[in-house]
């Protein structure tokens, strides 16, 4: 390949196959892995930038959609369009995502002129798919949420309203900083992250005085007189330095109530104010006032049986449990459960499409209006105005300093609807009329792709598929059971769920309670996880192998036999991982063409940082048995575990082996496991 992806080889369609349908494929003897390797290390540290138009909502474990372009770019045949930034490519042809997630299969093939179908279990998916792939007016959209966001802040802008400590002038808030109450034998106490609230260059710190609660500067000492308030406390100081108790959370009290407000944020650009710009400030009694008012209409919402927000104890959540969480109502405010409440009595007024998109985002702004956020700004070189959003180590975390976000404040500030609107909606539909990638020549270059949409039509039908390019499917279900022709579909690309680390379905749940609630008639959302290769502390040891077998067994019997390849990315350090996988493929009749290794994984990840993690993925390309003589794979003589590339590489070309040999199940699972002891 040249320095910007272009495939070398050169394969002529013969007379009688116009179509290329059965010529062998690029991806059969040749890979990128360097071009690959390049473009995922510039994309890992912010995917949603280089692919907006994906990330509508929340989801987890996505892969780099560069990745994913160059294994549908090496999937066409004509060789004038394999370029990696050559328009199109796969016109006429059907490409199926069996375990979609966030979507990348499908967007990416869909740039490049196919047709799709994408199937999950989890309607988050289904219905995010559906979205950002329709082509709506932006306009439409553009004008719905200005409606929308006007009757929101009609009704709820009051509540989240201050005034400035300087010119006492009324405020939208900001947010609203909190402190766990916990206690020991002298009594309660009020733990937070740091007293520090921010530094300011070439300024004193702005801090909170752990005797009366006030905001001061950290270079003037605080003359308060005693209060009997409950003295603020540091996270590091974990016992009581009087009684050397440890100090105890109160797992009777619902989540939300062992908050304690202390500190008031907003912003004042009144005239004649004397100290405009960002404050902080201790609640006032208006301000404590509104809080109340917020807690006495909490009371009175009715969000339908309170058994449809209860917590079952799985892989994540049973964190929450732990903690004495029981339901997801306990994880908000009474303001953010009030602006839920309003939200769903507004979103039924618009056209389904438009509801849709407006649904999604309301769901995904709580990943950063739950009081499971955290304050950002308490330490140097961090943004005082960011929020350590919900889920940023990929499960559940418990700040001691909470943060209550506004998520009606006026301006585009962190986490608010008119941010993620701008981020998620504007920006990414108008990224999806001209979709770019990132250059290698120079820093920060992008090229616009001429001639691609990310954006198609959707089809009620298989047969839909047919009718044009860019056409696409989506359904909610298990993929054990596809609603697809035999032999219907060109090519299969996915990245399926980890062995014995699918917690997405779980954590998914914060969502999918509020969107059944958004959206009543927009899934299934009594849907069974049975269904679901999903961790196997959930449902058993054995589940993920025959639910794969299942998955893999209808995606021969849908993939075109001559031509047709099952192409996904793996890792795993588990030999049963590794096991349960080749036990599917052959069950389900693949052998293993070819494999390269690619990087995968920004080794920083908060979910991996520190960790004995892999930060490489195997690209397996697969193919029905009996179509295609499968290479002649040598076993590795050892598996090398010292580097996260080679390790995959071994671990694949040990899994084309074992599908090539007649070894007995239990011998297969025997030789990963001496393989990888």
């Amino acid at each position: 390949m040249n320095r910007l992806g272009q495939l070398s080889l050169e394969f002529a369609s013969p007379a009688g196959d116009p179509t290329g349908r059965d010529l062998p494929l690029p991806i059969d003897s040749t890979f990128d892995t360097s071009f690959a390797d390049k473009m995922a290390r510039l994309e890992l540290y912010n995917k949603h930038h280089y692919r907006p138009n994906t990330y509508l909502h929340k989801w987890w474990a996505r892969r780099c959609g560069s990745t994913f372009r160059l294994i549908l770019k090496h999937l066409v045949t004509d060789p004038t369009r394999r370029h990696y930034y050559a328009p199109g490519g796969l016109e006429g042809k059907i490409i199926l995502d069996p375990m979609m997630g966030g979507g990348t299969t499908l967007h990416e093939a869909i740039r490049l002129g196919a047709s799709v179908v994408g199937v999950d279990i989890d309607p988050i998916p289904v219905l995010q798919a559906r979205a950002t792939l329709a082509d709506l007016p932006l306009a439409a959209l553009e004008t719905a949420f200005a409606a929308f966001c006007d009757q929101m802040a009609q009704a709820l802008a009051p509540l989240f309203t201050t005034h400035c400590p300087h010119c006492q002038a009324d405020v939208p808030l900001r947010y609203l900083l909190y402190g766990q109450r916990r206690s020991c034998a002298c009594g309660p106490v009020i733990l937070v992250d740091s007293l520090v609230l921010r530094y300011e260059a070439g300024l004193p710190a702005i801090c909170l005085c752990p005797a009366c609660h006030q905001v001061v500067a950290a270079n003037t000492a605080c003359t308060c007189a005693p209060a009997g308030l409950p003295p603020l406390v540091e996270k590091a100081q974990t016992h009581c330095p009087t009684c050397s108790e440890s100090y105890r959370e109160d797992l009777a009290v619902p989540f939300y109530a062992r908050y304690v407000p202390l500190v008031v944020v907003g912003s004042c650009q009144a005239d004649g104010c004397s100290r405009p710009g960002l404050f902080y400030a201790a609640p006032t009694a208006a301000d404590l006032a509104l809080l109340a008012a917020a807690d006495e209409a909490r009371q009175k919402l009715d969000f339908g049986p309170a058994g449809a927000f209860a917590i079952a104890s799985g892989p994540k959540s049973r964190d929450l449990v732990s903690r004495g969480v029981g339901s997801y109502l306990e994880l908000f405010s009474s303001r953010q459960l009030l602006y839920l409440a309003q939200a769903a009595a507004l979103l039924p007024q618009f056209p389904p499409l438009v509801q849709l998109n407006l649904a999604l985002l309301v769901s995904t702004s709580l990943e950063f209006n739950s009081l499971l956020c955290g304050y950002k700004g308490a330490r140097r070189g961090e943004r005082p105005g960011a929020i350590r959003h919900t889920f940023s180590y990929h499960a559940y975390a418990f700040p001691y300093t909470a943060l209550e976000n506004n998520p009606l404040y006026p301006e585009q500030a962190s986490g608010t609807l008119a941010k993620l609107f701008h981020d998620r909606i504007r920006r990414a539909r108008a990224w999806a009329q001209q979709p770019r990638e990132r250059q290698l020549t120079a820093r920060r270059r992008f090229t616009t792709l001429h001639g691609e949409l990310d954006s198609g039509v959707e089809v009620a039908a298989p047969a839909g598929l047919q009718d044009g390019p860019r056409r696409f499917l989506v359904r909610q279900g298990s993929a054990v059971a596809l609603d697809l022709p035999d032999a219907s579909v060109d090519y299969i690309v996915t990245d399926p769920p980890y062995f014995d680390s699918v917690q997405y379905s779980d954590l998914a749940a914060f969502f999918r309670v509020w969107l059944a609630r958004l959206l009543p008639a927009g899934a299934d959302w009594t849907y069974d996880l049975a269904g679901s290769a999903v961790d196997p502390h959930l449902n058993g040891d054995g589940q993920y192998t025959p639910v794969l077998s299942g998955i893999f067994a209808e995606c021969r019997r849908v993939l075109r036999p001559a031509g047709g390849r099952l192409i996904f990315t793996f890792h795993h350090w588990n030999p049963k991982g590794w096991a349960a996988l080749t036990l599917a493929l052959r069950r389900a009749g693949f052998v293993l063409l070819n494999r390269y290794v690619v990087h995968s994984e920004n080794p920083v990840s908060v979910h991996i940082a520190n960790l004995r993690s892999l930060t490489h993925d195997a690209i397996l390309v697969l193919a029905p048995a009996g179509h295609v003589p499968p290479p002649d794979w040598t076993r590795p003589g050892r598996v090398d575990q010292s580097d996260s590339r080679q390790f995959c590489a071994d671990c694949a070309a040990l899994l084309g082996w074992l599908l090539n040999s007649d070894l007995a199940e239990a011998a297969v699972e025997a030789t990963w496991q001496a393989a990888l002891s």
